[in-house]
């Protein structure tokens, strides 16, 4: 992951991470030689509350790892590594709002709780489509993720 903690409101830090991320693979990074090297973007661009703050994530494509990954030349872009994990999701189009992510927010927290199944953190924001879309089209998720003991 390329990730990048931003301060302020839910979609001002979504668009101000999304924008420093999006530098990061769009060449602003020093390879091992010295050079710069554009990374393809992938989806979804992931977004979740770390204290009072919000993390921005964009996924690296597999192959990388975080050792063969440019180094970012802005410090506030980090490189990192997530293991496997286990989440449930709901799909939802619309625009990217604080008000979008708000009503269906609850649903698939409340549906894990009504399984008896814990939820683990904070719930994950991710976003799929490029911001040109229209907004009928944009698709979007929310990800919860699950404790994985008692799954079956």
């Amino acid at each position: 992951m390329a990730e990048t903690l931003m301060e302020g409101p839910l979609e001002r830090a979504g668009n101000g991470g999304l924008r420093l991320l999006a530098g990061y693979i769009f060449g602003g990074n020093t390879t091992t030689d010295g050079d710069s090297k554009k990374i393809a973007m992938t989806t979804p661009i992931a977004q979740d509350r770390v204290g009072d703050q919000y993390r921005v994530r964009f996924m690296m494509t597999t192959q990388y790892t975080v050792e063969s990954l440019p180094i970012p030349n802005d410090s506030r872009v980090t490189i990192s590594e997530v293991g496997p994990q286990c989440f449930a999701a709901i799909r939802y189009r619309g625009r990217w709002t604080r008000n979008g992510y708000g009503r269906h927010c609850r649903k698939p927290i409340n549906a894990i709780s009504q399984a008896g199944h814990t939820v683990l953190g904070e719930p994950v924001w991710a976003r799929y489509d490029q911001p040109w879309t229209p907004w009928f089209l944009r698709r979007n998720e929310i990800l919860v993720e699950l404790d994985e003991q008692g799954l079956d």
